[in-house]
């Protein structure tokens, strides 16, 4: 099995922009193994998928205790692959509580996590300033342990713009916060909601960092995202979502009077 540092190093080398990997993303350690078996190459978390699971919504309302044993299972059920945490906001408003969270995350096992810039209850996002000292904090914690962690810097301009107000103006400033989080020790960026290609393009194109994009109706083709420049494609909360929907409707066809 390898080690924790070889694992991080792997999962740095999956993200090739043009080449994108496919993180279907799991909520426990069931559906971790699921994922392995059909051939994943790494197993990442989402955590409205997580908290749904362990019935509580989105937005750092499940207890961290419960997300870090829960990521700990996962690395325990499938130990030949990296697994990668989305920490949401890093749990607390200091840096001192994001090097915490990073520090628990490490030593469950997981070699990434996605550390976003908009708040909990999604009602803003942090000033670049603020973020800049979050994903530092993040990464000096990971460099204490030795641990070469991928931060996967999220950024929620789009996510948190409705879809046809997605504009220029918009790419233009998800590149600044790119360049900034770049420079404080991201790994990678990921910018969900956006669905665009123009707009697609031009991050990818403006950015050294590796393009994460999250799953949408409206997402171009696998092939079109490699064409444009992504290095990693999330499904988000749509296998949970996908997986519950057929546990209803088989339970509502098992229930059923003949």
């Amino acid at each position: 099995m390898p080690n924790q540092a070889a694992k991080a190093e792997t999962f740095h080398r999956l993200h090739v922009p043009g080449e994108p990997v496919v993180i279907f993303n799991a909520w426990d350690a069931g559906s971790a193994k699921a994922v392995a078996a059909a051939g994943a190459l790494a197993i990442g978390t989402g955590s409205w998928s997580v908290a749904a699971a362990h019935g509580y919504p989105d937005g750092e309302q499940l207890p961290l205790p419960l997300a870090i044993a829960n990521i700990e299972r996962i690395v325990r059920a499938v130990p030949d692959l990296p697994v990668s945490l989305d920490l949401e906001s890093g749990y607390g408003p200091r840096t001192q509580d994001v090097a915490h969270s990073v520090s628990l995350a490490i030593g469950a096992g997981a070699v990434g996590i996605n550390l976003e810039d908009g708040f909990p209850d999604e009602s803003g996002m942090h000033s670049i300033e603020v973020q800049v000292e979050r994903i530092r904090a993040a990464r000096a914690a990971a460099d204490a342990l030795a641990v070469p962690l991928f931060i996967n810097a999220r950024t929620d301009y789009f996510l948190q713009s409705p879809a046809d107000r997605h504009d220029a103006a918009m790419a233009k400033a998800a590149l600044e916060r790119a360049a900034a989080y770049a420079a404080a020790g991201a790994s990678g960026l990921f910018v969900p909601g956006i669905w665009r290609a123009e707009h697609i393009r031009t991050v990818c194109a403006g950015t050294a960092l590796p393009v994460n994009v999250m799953m949408l109706p409206t997402l171009p083709s696998r092939a079109e995202l490699a064409r444009l420049g992504v290095a990693r494609i999330s499904h988000g909360p749509g296998p949970y979502s996908a997986a519950m929907a057929f546990v209803e409707q088989a339970a509502r066809e098992a229930l059923a009077r003949d």
